[in-house]
C-alpha cells in the first residue's frame, strides 16, 4: 500500500491545567528530579519518595489528556477526569516528602561529579531558578501532530479522536469518519469499525489497494477518495462532517485520526538522550533499554516520551518501574560512597603513624 505525501501537520492544542499549589526549589542537592507531572512522574516520584529519597518533580502543566472529559481503560479510576486524577497524585507524592514544583524545564544537563564519584546534574527552568540533583527522570510525555485540515484542531479530544480505547465507547453508534494519514489508519479503521456500523474512510491522498479495498467492503465500510478539504461544525461547536474539493458534504459526528506523535524534547538537548523513529514517520520516542534505561548514565524515561502508545496505566505502571531502578541504582552508589569513606578513614591514621 503506498502512501502520497501528508498535508502539513499542526500540532494539537495544549490545554493547560488550572494553577496548582507549588513548593520551593530547594538549595541541597535532591537524589532525584522528575520532569514532567503526568502519571509515569508521579508514579516514578512516588516510589522514590517512599523509599524515602529526597525527590522534585517539575511539571509544565499542559497534560496531553487536559481536552479529555475522563481516563478510561484504568482499573478502579475508569472515567476519573485527568485533572482530579493528577491533583490526587501530586497529593500522594507530597505525603511522603516528594516535592511538585510548576515550571517549564529549559536545560538538563550533567554537571561535574560529587568528592565521591557520584553523578550530579543540574536542571535550569524559564524563570531562572536551578535544582540539582543525582539522578533524573524524564517524563516529558508527548505531542499529537494532526493532520492540517482546517476546522479539525478545534474539535480535538472531543469530536475528533485518535484512540479506539481511550475514547471508543463513548463514541460508539455514532456516524465516524476516519481520515487516513497512512498505512497506520487502515488497522484504525478496524478498530473503529468495532464500535459503529456507520464508517467511512476518507483516503487523503492515500492509496488502498484492492485487497483492503475488499476487507472494507466486506466490513461495510465505505472508502471517499475525494480529498478533505475542512471539517464543518454544527451550530452547537460539535462536528458536523467534513466537505470535500468537489464541494459535497459528508455528514459524520465523529472523526478519527491517527496522530503523528512527537516526544516532548525541548530543554533537554544537552543530555544527548538517543531517540528513534516509529515506522512509516507516525513518531519519534526517546529509546531506552530495560525498565526507562538509558544509554546516558544516571537517566531514565518512562511514559509517552518513551512508548508513544501506552495509556495512563502503562504509563504509570513504567513510571514506577523506573522509580524503582533509580532507588536501586542510587542505593549501589550510596555503599560505594560509604566503602570509599571508609577507607579513607582507616587509611589516615596509618598515615599519622608512618609520619610519626
Amino acid at each position: 500500500m503506498a502512501v502520497t505525501t501528508a498535508s502539513h501537520a499542526t500540532s494539537a492544542p495544549r490545554t493547560t491545567t488550572a494553577p496548582q499549589p507549588t513548593d520551593a526549589l530547594p538549595d541541597e542537592t535532591v537524589d532525584a528530579v522528575v520532569i514532567g507531572g503526568g502519571a509515569a512522574g508521579l508514579n516514578g516520584a512516588l516510589t522514590l519518595a517512599r523509599s524515602r529519597r529526597s525527590v522534585v518533580v517539575i511539571d509544565s502543566g499542559t497534560p496531553r489528556n487536559a481536552p479529555a472529559e475522563g481516563v478510561h481503560g484504568l482499573l478502579g479510576l475508569d472515567g476519573t477526569p485527568p485533572a482530579e486524577l493528577l491533583a490526587t497524585g501530586r497529593e500522594e507524592v507530597r505525603r511522603y516528602g516528594g516535592l511538585v514544583v510548576s515550571g517549564q524545564v529549559t536545560a538538563a544537563a550533567p554537571a561535574a561529579a560529587s568528592a565521591d564519584g557520584d553523578l550530579r546534574f543540574t536542571v535550569a527552568l524559564a524563570d531562572g531558578r536551578s535544582v540539582r540533583a543525582r539522578r533524573l527522570l524524564v517524563a516529558t510525555g508527548l505531542r499529537d501532530e494532526l493532520p492540517g485540515i482546517p476546522g479539525l484542531a478545534e474539535h480535538w479530544g472531543h469530536g475528533v479522536v485518535h484512540c479506539p480505547y481511550c475514547h471508543g465507547w463513548e463514541v460508539r453508534d455514532e456516524p465516524i469518519g476516519i481520515l487516513a494519514v497512512g498505512p497506520a489508519s487502515v488497522h484504525h479503521a478496524l478498530l473503529f469499525r468495532q464500535l459503529t456500523d456507520d464508517l467511512v474512510y476518507f483516503t487523503r491522498g492515500t492509496e488502498l489497494d484492492q485487497d483492503t479495498r475488499a476487507r472494507f467492503a466486506a466490513r461495510g465500510i465505505r472508502v471517499v477518495d475525494t480529498q478533505v478539504t475542512e471539517v464543518e461544525a454544527a451550530a452547537d461547536g460539535t462536528v458536523a462532517g467534513v466537505r470535500l474539493a468537489d464541494g459535497k458534504r459528508v455528514a459524520r459526528r465523529v472523526l478519527g485520526v491517527a496522530t503523528r506523535m512527537q516526544a516532548r524534547t525541548e530543554g533537554l538537548e544537552e543530555l544527548k538522550l538517543p531517540t528513534q523513529d516509529l515506522p512509516g514517520g507516525m513518531g519519534c520516542h526517546f529509546a531506552t533499554g530495560m525498565a526507562g534505561s538509558t544509554e546516558v548514565p544516571g537517566v531514565w524515561v518512562a511514559g509517552n516520551a518513551t512508548d508513544l502508545m501506552a495509556q495512563v496505566g502503562a504509563s504509570a505502571a513504567a513510571g514506577a518501574l523506573a522509580g524503582a531502578r533509580m532507588n536501586a541504582d542510587l542505593a549501589t552508589a550510596d555503599t560505594d560512597a560509604a566503602l570509599l569513606a571508609t577507607a579513607d578513614t582507616d587509611t589516615a591514621p596509618r598515615a599519622a603513624h608512618r609520619a610519626a
